[in-house]
């Protein structure tokens, strides 16, 4: 299906105008569509808000004329964009409409799906938002945190799952790396144009990114990483995903936003534990702390993850133990005539009996087996005493 060329035009334009995630324009582009939404804000027939935004973007400048450069610099950079219009759009973000909350704060209102996203590489955005999972974290994180997150990264993309995240210091380069070392799909979500890498610093690891896998923005080329602008993109990233890991998160930590919009989409809000006494890792126990129905879970391996967001069924994490001890094949009175055994010397099944409790009949009968499978040692005198662990035996 090819996009209406006059749709597309609209919606990259009113992408423009407005910051993503405005609620007004959201619901006057479904009642009327992108091209009549679009002539209403700019002459002025529409909601104020939206009014004043146009005119003071538009000041000095055609809407055609914005549309005409912005599609330029799209072809140009070899970029293609992506509205809810076309095939590639992941249905997922659509979820974002559902995020209603009766607040005046700007950001908790403004959560609405994005009008068009730009997308740098030859991955489809809807096949690897299918089966991907976000993992976000502290820029200023320690060495546990940056370990745990590349760890979590490349286990899941052995899986063949696609990683989510925001392409920042810390946390974010450490999942994106870690899941281009496993030779897996990244999506890393900006708060800037596609031609405006941010930090700068990691231009080299988006270059990867996008040779295997996606660098998006739903803000135009030439955007500049604006500090509100990281709130407002956060909500993409816990709409693509299936699920969100939160590995160190400060108290007030923008990733714990993140977090809470999977939590209000109805996703799993997954979070590692840190030390007690981290600073980096106060958010995460934070958010175990809270209560609810929607609660994050805690996880501590890659199973843990993906028992929350595979399939029923199927990825299911075994269960966790300690190493295996040989005498834990043991019960009954096999183990209480082992836990009789003395620490140092031999005794005599009748010292066995009366340490382990059990009659001399039943010890008589036990103590050979449990020398015969190398539990105890029997010796020519007919006492018995522990025998060495396995790893001493010659």
């Amino acid at each position: 299906m090819t996009v209406d060329d006059e749709v597309l035009a609209a919606r990259v334009v009113l992408g423009w105008i407005v910051e993503p995630g405005n609620r007004e324009l959201y619901h006057l582009v479904s009642q009327a569509g992108p091209v009549e939404a679009l002539a209403r804000v700019v002459s002025g027939n529409a909601p104020k808000t939206l009014a004043a935004a146009a005119a003071a973007r538009l000041r000095h400048h055609e809407p055609a004329r914005i549309a005409g450069h912005l599609l330029s610099r799209a072809q140009r950079l070899g970029v293609r964009i992506v509205v809810p219009e076309s095939e590639e759009w992941p249905s997922c973000l659509d979820d974002l409409s559902r995020i209603s909350l009766p607040t005046h704060d700007r950001f908790d209102r403004d959560t609405f799906p994005p009008h068009a996203i730009w997308v740098r590489g030859t991955e489809r955005l809807d096949r690897l938002a299918a089966r991907s999972v976000a993992i976000v974290g502290a820029r200023d994180c320690t060495d546990y945190g940056a370990h745990l997150a590349a760890d979590f990264a490349y286990g899941l993309a052995t899986r063949g799952w696609a990683i989510i995240s925001g392409g920042a210091y810390g946390i974010d380069a450490a999942a994106h790396r870690g899941c281009l070392a496993a030779q897996g799909h990244t999506v890393a979500v900006l708060a800037c144009g596609v031609d405006q890498p941010y930090p700068p610093s990691n231009t080299g690891l988006f270059e990867h990114i996008a040779s295997s896998g996606l660098v998006i923005s739903e803000w135009p080329p030439e955007s500049a990483p604006h500090r509100h602008r990281f709130i407002i993109r956060n909500r993409v990233i816990a709409a693509l995903a299936r699920g969100t890991v939160l590995v160190e998160a400060a108290l007030r930590s923008g990733a714990r936003n993140t977090l809470r919009r999977a939590r209000q989409l109805g996703r799993p809000a997954l979070v590692v534990p840190g030390k007690a006494t981290s600073e980096q890792s106060a958010g995460c126990h934070a958010e175990l702390r809270q209560e609810g129905d929607l609660r994050p879970r805690l996880v501590t391996r890659v199973e843990h993850v993906l028992e929350e967001i595979g399939e029923i069924g199927v990825d299911l994490a075994e269960p966790e133990r300690g190493p295996a001890r040989p005498q834990d094949t043991l019960d009954g009175p096999e183990l209480q005539l082992f836990d009789a055994a003395p620490k140092r010397g031999a005794i005599t099944p009748a010292e066995f009996a009366a340490r382990a409790g059990v009659g001399l009949l039943e010890a008589l009968a036990v103590l050979p087996s449990l020398a015969l499978r190398g539990h105890l040692r029997m010796h020519p005198d007919g006492t018995y005493s522990l025998a060495p662990p396995q790893r001493d035996r010659a």
